[in-house]
């Protein structure tokens, strides 16, 4: 059951209820604060047997808007009735994340040097890019692959950043000391930029690490689905996180491993967006790069990468997660899927083409 607060109401206002709520016998209960431009929105999650508790009695109880009743597994980052329109967006470093906007994170899948860091960084300022993905900790299938430059990394990386106005990096971590390393370079170059920490495909299910992820609120996240899971498994994943008190949450779609998919790396699963936003609130990433894993490109000279980005844009996504690179060959990590700089800007106007489709689309159900 969750008690939903009028908006922008003081904690002082809303005794009453908290007195009420801690009578309940065997109900414990969590507060939650969504801090918005405007107004803060204030969720009370309760926990435990609620089915007998009547709605009504807490719904008369001064400084309460509204009472839900929660059927669906994600308590926190769910949708619990079909006029449930409650939002879950959020700010991060002056950038606005929901089921509403589209962003692109377009960068290094693997930091390498740090002059292929800026000659990406540049191009994306000279496109008007704000975001971008850079890996400092590489999970590999072969121990004996390039794991990354890890912390070594960190400071040219976010120096960098705050060079040419990147203000949300991408980053992904493996363990739980990762975070204290962003946060140690992110002081020590004085927080030129911002980082979405992003647990990988093969952590999805790595509860310790949701755990460790969800207790820090600093820093939002996004959560790539489990390969080889369902997306029911992968969506309780994500509640991990938000139930630990991190409800920054992004979730990515990244492609299913299965020979299905042949000959791309993986089966493309970006008609799982719509699904993803009508369960839940959480804004939606795709993954083209690692869904096609390759550059080859189609008869109408578009590439395959492109058609798969179409897809999930025109599906409603919220989020780019896609691979360039200053010179593919070099690269020390999927090198044959990087998009070159020079295609940037092509690649750019194909999504505006397929976000204002979206929209013409929203437009027309609408109506």
């Amino acid at each position: 059951m969750i008690v939903i607060l009028e908006p922008s109401i003081q904690k002082n206002n809303y005794h009453n209820l908290m007195a009420y709520l801690d009578n309940l016998p065997n109900i414990s209960h969590r507060i939650h604060e969504e801090k918005g431009t405007q107004q803060t929105l204030t969720e009370i999650y309760l926990i435990g047997d609620t089915a007998s508790i009547p709605k009504e009695n807490i719904e008369t109880i001064p400084g309460v808007e509204r009472v839900v009743r929660v059927s669906q597994p994600y308590r926190i980052l769910g949708r619990h009735a079909p006029d449930d329109n409650r939002s879950s967006s959020f700010e991060y470093n002056g950038v606005t994340f929901s089921q509403d906007n589209l962003h692109v994170f377009a960068g290094l899948c693997a930091v390498d040097t740090p002059e292929h860091v800026e000659l990406m960084m540049k191009a994306l300022q000279d496109n008007g890019q704000v975001c971008t993905r850079m890996g400092a900790y590489k999970p590999r299938t072969s121990p004996y692959s390039f794991q990354g430059h890890g912390k070594s990394c960190l400071n040219y990386v976010f120096e960098l950043a705050g060079k040419y106005g990147i203000k949300v990096i991408a980053m992904e971590i493996t363990h739980e000391i990762h975070i204290q390393e962003i946060n140690e370079a992110l002081a020590q170059t004085g927080h030129p930029t911002g980082v979405m920490l992003q647990i990988g495909t093969r952590n999805t299910q790595n509860f310790e690490l949701l755990k460790s992820v969800g207790k820090q609120q600093q820093f939002p996240t996004l959560l790539k689905r489990g390969f080889g899971i369902t997306l029911e498994e992968s969506l309780n994943a994500a509640e991990y996180l938000a139930s630990e008190g991190n409800h920054k949450v992004v979730f990515a779609l990244r492609g299913m491993k299965t020979h299905l998919g042949d000959p791309h790396r993986n089966l493309v699963d970006f008609t799982h967006v719509p699904v993803v936003k009508r369960l839940t609130r959480m804004p939606v990433c795709i993954d083209p790069s690692h869904s096609v894993g390759n550059r080859a490109r189609s008869p109408d000279g578009l590439l395959e990468v492109q058609h798969a980005t179409a897809q999930g844009v025109i599906a409603g996504a919220n989020m780019i997660l896609v691979d360039f690179h200053p010179h593919p060959e070099k690269a020390l990590v999927d090198g044959p899927q990087a998009l070159l700089l020079e295609e940037l800007p092509a690649f750019l106007q194909d999504v505006q083409i397929a976000r204002e489709a979206y929209e013409k689309r929203v437009s027309l159900a609408a109506h």
